[in-house]
């Protein structure tokens, strides 16, 4: 029980790059979709079915804690409802069955604690389940809005480089109020996988709103830009880069584990997107 209150505060409250239940799982069903999945559509599945399958390890985990912590004590320590035989009450699915009703809060009462700190273990069980359930709801209602974010951006990418010819894109990027809102999007994504880093194991479906494919994009046009003659255009170029220099790294660090350069860094994340970087992507 401790194990799934410690995953559960790393994935929600304090994400970080050591891991944890929820991002093994995450990470298991990725490479596994991705070896095994030739189509983009089941490959996309990879996300939405790894936070079901946590959430139930979460709550399968929890019940069956405390009901390790029930069975022991039964029937002894708790009274029945009449046309109850407690003899007959007493396995570990019966614990099993308390379990889950002070977790999910139903209150039945035809088994209940009789023992005082049994007593107080069963609230504090359907406490930890509202927990449980605020803590899902929570998680998603975080990470799709992020999704949404990282997919804006790549949109946008798409557009610019869509919008004008490949002599002209120099040119484009060396407006610097441009270069700063690319640079406060990018930085809002770098937030988004460190706060969200399951995030990262969803497919973002469409070329054109995958980050993975347009951001080594974006890296080549802010080198592009660092080298014009407009000198706040060029410190916006330099803020850019270094945006991208810290997605990068993060990347790396969390999920890629390249310890190469950001471009390399960026191909990596292309590659295990089963995209391609740059203008191909």
């Amino acid at each position: 029980m401790l194990l799934i209150l410690r995953d559960v505060f790393h994935t929600l409250w304090h994400p970080t790059r050591h891991g944890g239940l929820s991002r093994l799982v995450m990470t298991a069903a990725w490479r596994l979709t991705s070896r095994l999945s030739t189509r983009r559509r089941t490959a996309g599945l990879a996300g939405p079915l790894a936070m079901v399958a946590v959430v139930a390890l979460w709550a399968l985990t929890t019940t069956v804690g405390w009901a390790l912590i029930y069975w022991p004590h039964m029937p002894g320590s708790f009274t029945y409802a009449t046309g109850l035989e407690p003899s007959e009450h007493a396995e570990f699915a019966d614990a099993m069955y308390i379990s889950l009703v002070n977790i999910t809060t139903l209150g039945l009462g035809d088994i209940a604690p009789a023992t005082g700190w049994l007593r107080i273990i069963a609230p504090m069980e359907a406490l930890v389940g509202f927990a449980l359930l605020s803590a899902t709801v929570s998680w998603i209602l975080g990470i799709y809005p992020a999704l949404a974010r990282r997919r804006a951006l790549a949109l946008r990418l798409s557009h610019l480089r869509r919008s004008h010819p490949a002599t002209e894109q120099g040119a484009l990027l060396a407006d610097a109020d441009l270069l700063d809102s690319l640079s406060r999007e990018v930085a809002v994504v770098s937030i988004d996988f460190m706060q969200y880093a399951e995030s990262y194991y969803f497919y973002d479906g469409d070329d054109r709103t995958s980050l993975a494919g347009q951001i080594g994009y974006a890296a080549e046009q802010a080198d592009l830009a660092a080298s014009t003659t407009h000198r706040k255009a060029r410190n916006s170029a330099a803020v850019l880069q270094a945006a991208l220099e810290d997605l990068a790294a993060i990347l790396d660090e969390r999920f890629l584990h390249t310890e190469g350069t950001t471009s390399q860094a960026f191909e990596a994340y292309a590659r295990d997107h089963g995209r391609q970087s740059g203008h191909t992507g």
